[in-house]
């Protein structure tokens, strides 16, 4: 058995909610399926972050400055 949905507000701006509409309409799909697909992407990239965060806690810690000559001398600014 599916869990129920949960209702909820969200305010949007008014073109992100025509865009909405419309790809709503060209897809046959709810504007609520197309929000909680995009929310769902994007927490799945939140994990990917959180993840890859994770694997470099480990990595030597470098400032700004020796960030700055290291981009200088390799040519990258």
């Amino acid at each position: 058995m599916a869990t129920p949905a949960k209702r909820a507000t969200v305010y949007l701006d008014p073109i992100v909610h025509k865009a909405l509409k419309l790809k709503a309409f060209e897809t046959s799909r709810s504007v609520s399926d197309l929000v909680n697909e995009a929310v769902k992407v994007a927490l799945a990239e939140d994990a990917e972050d959180l993840a890859a965060f994770e694997d470099r806690a480990k990595d030597p810690l470098i400032s700004y400055d020796e960030m700055l000559k290291r981009l200088k001398k390799d040519g990258r600014i």
